[in-house]
């Protein structure tokens, strides 16, 4: 046994010092050769590559811009065009402004959006869009078309409710008007000039815009959103793709978009639908008044002993103010519990009272303050062009 360990010992003593004698006079001997990148491996496994189907989200893939949004929401916004027996339909003077293609075109139409809001076929529109319309043609995203029926309108707001007989519709999701905040960002979504659907972006520029003399009962979503003729009736929607209003119109000298753009708040545009929807009709309040703004000069004047209200130039024979005992020269300081302040406020307040229900009006009569109890009456139609002065009757 002992000879058999230094038989072992001896031999690897002499293998070791070969080795060494090797690696010392022909080291690349002993280095591994490096394999040719042409070379291919002598045995091979097949590789499974997991790609996402092309048009399909990865998941977590994040997109720049707002490409969820505008696919959310654009198959909801439908392209109307309308036709008239009047030649100076409001909605062909307010939709056929700026660029309008050379050669013939069919006499007395034009050209809107629209929202699809209800599974049942119910769309949101501008009045203007559809007002004096003889026909009503809505063309949806997918290549549908429809003619639609006229459900309700209400000028003052410069909403209009209308319903197509199709199924399967793209719905829009409402979102929430009232969280808006200045600069977040939305998207207007419509068909300008007629040229097919068009998405633009922009952010909220301003909130409560009211006195620009678009409407009766003001209370726009300005934004900087590329709003041109063609948009009235289509989609302002969030970040989300989520609807926030109507775009109803532009400041523009040119016809085109110069980055002022108003919408219609949704929560007004739905009110206004399920008032038609369930009444026919939006019914408003009404006293009868006319006012004006109260001005120091005129309270130093008068002596009277405040200084905000809203000054009663006129009161309407037999309307409700003069049953209840308004006189011109009161200043009205309260619509029950709501303080006025401008006659904005004062036309709000009474238009949200309901028609044939019991208010009270704070009056200040010179240096007397009086508590005036009336019957609300219904709002009667009103002029569509609100008036130029604060003189509208409430």
């Amino acid at each position: 046994m002992r000879r058999l360990w230094l038989i072992f010992a001896q031999a690897t003593t002499v293998a070791l010092a070969f080795v060494f004698v090797l690696n010392t006079l022909r080291p690349g001997w002993l280095q591994p050769q490096p394999v040719s990148p042409n070379a291919k491996p002598a045995l091979t496994a097949p590789v499974r590559l997991l790609t996402a189907p092309t048009g399909v989200d990865k998941p977590g893939a994040v997109h720049p811009g707002f490409s969820l949004a505008a696919r959310r929401a654009s198959p909801a916004v439908v392209s109307i065009r309308v036709s008239s027996a009047r030649a100076d339909s409001p909605a062909i003077r307010r939709l056929h402004r700026g660029l309008i293609p050379e050669g013939p075109r069919p006499p007395n139409q034009g050209l809107g959006s629209g929202v699809i809001v209800s599974p049942d076929g119910y769309l949101l529109t501008n009045n203007h869009v559809i007002e004096g319309a003889t026909d009503i043609e809505v063309r949806l995203n997918d290549g549908r078309q429809a003619r639609a029926t006229l459900i309700g309108t209400d000028p003052e707001t410069d909403v209009a409710l209308l319903k197509i007989p199709l199924d399967k519709l793209p719905v829009i999701r409402l979102g929430d008007a009232d969280g808006l905040q200045v600069g977040d960002a939305v998207l207007a979504i419509g068909n300008p000039f007629n040229v097919g659907q068009t998405v633009t972006s922009g952010i909220v520029s301003a909130l409560g815009r009211t006195q620009l003399g678009i409407n009766t009962f003001e209370n726009f979503i300005q934004t900087d959103a590329a709003i041109n003729p063609g948009n009235s009736g289509g989609a302002l929607v969030d970040a989300e793709g989520n609807l926030v209003g109507i775009n109803t119109a532009i400041f523009s000298r040119s016809g085109g978009s110069l980055g002022i753009g108003f919408a219609i708040p949704v929560t007004t545009a739905r009110q206004i639908m399920e008032a038609l929807l369930r009444d026919g009709q939006v019914a408003r309040g009404w006293i009868g008044v006319q006012t004006r703004e109260l001005t120091p000069e005129f309270a130093q004047a008068f002596k009277l002993p405040i200084s905000e209200g809203v000054l009663v130039s006129g009161v309407l024979a037999g309307a409700p103010a003069a049953k209840a005992g308004v006189k011109p020269g009161d200043v009205l300081v309260k619509v029950g519990s709501r303080a006025v302040m401008t006659p904005a406020q004062l036309l709000a307040a009474v238009a949200a009272l309901k028609p044939a229900s019991d208010t009270v009006l704070s009056v200040q009569r010179g240096a007397k303050q009086m508590e005036l109890h009336l019957t609300v009456g219904l709002r009667p139609p009103q002029p569509q062009q609100a008036p130029a002065d604060d003189a509208d009757p409430e």
